[in-house]
């Protein structure tokens, strides 16, 4: 399966297109076939998944509790088609998304785990503060002795 994508990168949105960044692409399994789904994601983000997490995701969403059977449904009602990741691995993002969180001519791309976020720059930067204050306050040099 596709994943594990961890990281962040900053990139330029042209003509509603996105580079992933190319250690995300390595990390695309076979069964992908460098295959995309586009969907809304958390805190006014866009979700990018590899074909393989994608249906993944939905078979694990549509077996767990009645929130996870909500959650399936908004990935699909939201969803755009499926598509091949372009040339050296640009994907369009439908106008209608990337107005809908904010984003227009710079993004933040973040590794997600088993899926690929989108960001707008502010909203990502407003929203890591608010995580590292949380941080500072909850943990110390101890926590990280494991």
């Amino acid at each position: 399966m596709s994943g594990e994508f961890l990281g962040i990168f900053e990139n330029s949105v042209h003509k509603q297109r996105v580079i992933i960044p190319a250690s995300f692409k390595k990390k695309f399994a076979e069964e992908a076939m460098r295959s995309v789904v586009v969907t809304l994601g958390h805190s006014d983000t866009i979700a990018i998944y590899p074909l393989d997490s994608w249906k993944s995701t939905l078979e694990r969403l549509k077996e767990g509790d009645d929130k996870a059977k909500r959650l399936r449904t908004q990935l699909i009602d939201f969803a755009m088609m499926e598509q091949e990741l372009e040339g050296p691995g640009r994907v369009r993002i439908h106008e209608l998304l990337l107005t809908e969180v904010g984003i227009v001519d710079s993004v933040i791309i973040k590794g997600e785990g088993h899926y690929i976020s989108l960001w707008n720059p502010e909203v990502y930067a407003r929203v890591r503060q608010s995580k590292l204050k949380t941080h500072r306050e909850s943990f110390t040099s101890e926590d990280y002795q494991l």
